[in-house]
């Protein structure tokens, strides 16, 4: 598993002196890999994206065609030459297989603070160790290499799976914002957040590596 040097606080009085600046990068651990996201994953994202399921909640209109997987990856090329996004494929280390995609959005860089969402993961890898390395290794690229201060997430009210995996995690659940988004069936949804900030990380990264090691 790749690692990272810890970057100094940063607290200096007037604030961060460092650029908060998240590009491309492939992280690589041992059960996943995170790749920039292109089009050479068309076909995987398609296997691994065509079950209706993944997509009851969302505002993404579900991978359930080659039409569909282009209009997906055109998008994320779309938002990440504006910088507004930094997608990813995440990769079996195993299989070579793509198994799902996540993505940083939400970026700002005056407040050293992003969100990784758009995550889903194929139903054969849920609840198996790739969510939580894939996050791992996405927490440690942003807090440790990048020095953010905040990372967040949110999910929809109903997605009582996602939140459980979010507490796991270590994520504080922060609020609920009501009647929040238009997702994809009409429905408008709460949405919950959830942080981690620069102070919880290292408890954060204690309890992830030991799940990690334990295979839990």
């Amino acid at each position: 598993m790749s690692h990272a040097v810890a970057p100094s606080s940063g607290s200096a009085p007037g604030g961060f002196s460092r650029v908060f600046a998240p590009v491309p990068v492939t992280l690589t651990g041992r059960v996943v890999r995170l790749e920039p996201l292109g089009p050479e994953h068309a076909d995987g994202l398609l296997l691994a994206g065509h079950h209706e399921a993944l997509w009851r909640v969302t505002v993404q209109p579900p991978l359930v065609s080659a039409d569909a997987v282009t209009r997906y990856l055109a998008h994320a090329a779309e938002q990440a030459a504006r910088g507004d996004e930094v997608p990813f494929a995440i990769v079996s280390c195993e299989t070579g297989a793509v198994i799902g995609s996540t993505r940083w959005m939400d970026i700002s860089r005056p407040h050293h603070r992003v969100e990784i969402g758009g995550t889903w993961l194929s139903p054969a890898v849920q609840g198996t160790l790739a969510n939580t390395e894939a996050k791992y290794l996405q927490l440690v690229q942003l807090f440790e290499v990048l020095g953010a201060i905040r990372v967040q997430f949110k999910t929809d009210l109903r997605n009582t799976q996602s939140q459980r995996a979010l507490e796991k995690l270590g994520a504080i659940r922060e609020g609920v914002l009501r009647r929040h988004m238009v997702v994809r069936d009409g429905f408008v949804r709460d949405s919950v957040y959830y942080g981690i900030t620069d102070v919880d990380w290292p408890g954060v990264k204690r309890r992830l590596r030991e799940r990690l090691a334990a295979g839990v």
